[in-house]
């Protein structure tokens, strides 16, 4: 029984995917670093919709304006309290520090309260790259509607 043959080809040709192996490597790795960041900044901006939503939740239950309420039975918000429960319940979870600007509270209507974060994401890998922002810009929008139920 004849071995099959196989035709390596010339001398000049062996080898030559092994000039290929580390250009693969480094496109992975450049991939692997965008995928990261981009892990990184989407967390870091649900963080802060995560606080922004509880943060109008303590608002809408703890800024109830009880005078009133007691007087007339109406519920309405009063915004004093509603920026101090904001900035409490941010406190609270230690968002203020991380926050480029003041946290945007506007109460939409006598019930509804939104509240607006602002911060930066910094980027783990690719601040490296010479050139490549260190950190991007994201915000965080969450709301409230005081209801009786």
């Amino acid at each position: 029984m004849p071995a099959a043959s196989v035709d390596m080809g010339s001398h000049r040709d062996r080898g030559s995917v092994l000039l290929l192996f580390p250009a693969a490597v480094l496109v992975v790795l450049i991939l692997g670093s965008l995928a990261v960041d981009t892990a990184l900044v989407h967390l870091r901006q649900r963080e802060l919709v995560d606080a922004a939503d509880a943060a109008a939740s303590d608002a809408a239950t703890l800024a109830i304006d009880l005078d009133r309420y007691r007087r007339t039975g109406d519920l309405q918000l009063d915004p004093t309290r509603a920026e101090r429960a904001v900035h409490g319940a941010l406190a609270a979870r230690g968002v203020l520090d991380d926050l480029t600007a003041p946290p945007s509270i506007r109460l939409v209507d006598a019930t509804t309260i939104e509240v607006t974060l602002t911060g930066r994401a910094p980027h783990l890998l690719a601040s490296v790259v010479p050139g490549a922002p260190r950190s991007v810009r994201i915000a965080g929008h969450g709301s409230a509607k005081l209801a009786v139920g």
